[in-house]
């Protein structure tokens, strides 16, 4: 960009916030990208993960998904009694979360993001995990729903949109930041131990704190810059989810003990 004063656009966001705009190299326009952005649809109320779900089951091997050709008809697990069955609910999930899974002896079945409780009570997993994703969590019902009947069936763990969807399913309710977390570097505290890790974060809503109050969830991390959620975990069941990305390793160590945790929650659940 140039022959705009930069300086004053970034003070006008730090008081405004994110908010919607256009770049454009064809139409230049002032007045027609003010109207393209103002047309653009908002984030709030906006369900993207459909748009990025699989469009069938896929079972994860060798480092890639493999769609399941005949979708469920027939499914079986792979015949390895030392291996964690996992299944993980694709948001948009990233695959270096189903890298840290496959690393630590978890076989993964992918599922769309629109599929049922009953499909999955189905398949018999030892696990549930639930992945990032774009868009407002509110939204989402569909998976908010599945959430609510899968919570103390089996260990479940959330990251970034898993864990606002974990939130919603516990009775809690999300916002959008004024100020999205992007990027690596963000301070996150371990309320457990005091430690604080360096993490990579990209989202532009929140679980409600003050919206979490039932006795048995305890919050486990908070964000060191605004104060705002980053974890929690079920006092009773197995269930912890975070909102940042430990599979990305800005630490670059400082958060891959979740994906023990979530291996430690089958091993005690089996």
């Amino acid at each position: 960009m140039e022959g705009i004063d930069t300086r004053a656009l970034t003070k006008h966001i730090r008081q405004a916030g994110a908010m919607r705009a256009a770049l454009s190299t064809l139409d230049l326009d002032p007045d027609s990208l003010v109207s393209k952005a103002r047309q653009s649809p908002s984030m709030t109320g906006l369900d993207l993960v459909m748009e990025v779900t699989g469009k069938g089951p896929a079972l994860w091997k060798d480092g890639k998904p493999v769609k399941l050709e005949q979708g469920l008809e027939g499914f079986r697990w792979p015949d390895d009694p030392d291996k964690w069955r996992v299944v993980a609910m694709d948001y948009g999930v990233k695959y270096n979360i189903l890298r840290s899974l496959e690393q630590r002896g978890c076989n993964i079945l992918l599922l769309p993001a629109n599929t049922d409780s009953g499909t999955i009570s189905k398949l018999n997993p030892h696990g549930l995990f639930l992945s990032n994703g774009p868009g407002d969590p509110a939204a989402v019902t569909y998976a908010v729903e599945t959430i609510r009947a899968q919570i103390g069936e089996r260990p479940i763990f959330g990251i970034c949109l898993g864990h606002q969807l974990v939130g919603l399913a516990l009775g809690g309710k999300t916002f959008k930041l004024k100020f999205g977390h992007r990027g690596a570097n963000q301070p996150v505290k371990d309320l457990s131990t005091g430690k604080v890790e360096i993490t990579s974060q990209n989202h532009g809503f929140c679980v409600d704190i003050k919206s979490l109050n039932n006795p048995d969830i305890e919050l486990s991390h908070v964000n060191l810059n605004d104060g705002t959620l980053e974890g929690l975990v079920h006092k009773k069941i197995p269930l912890f989810s975070v909102q940042y990305h430990p599979e990305a390793s800005p630490g670059p160590h400082d958060a891959t003990y979740l994906f023990d945790r979530f291996v430690e929650m089958m091993r005690r659940s089996a």
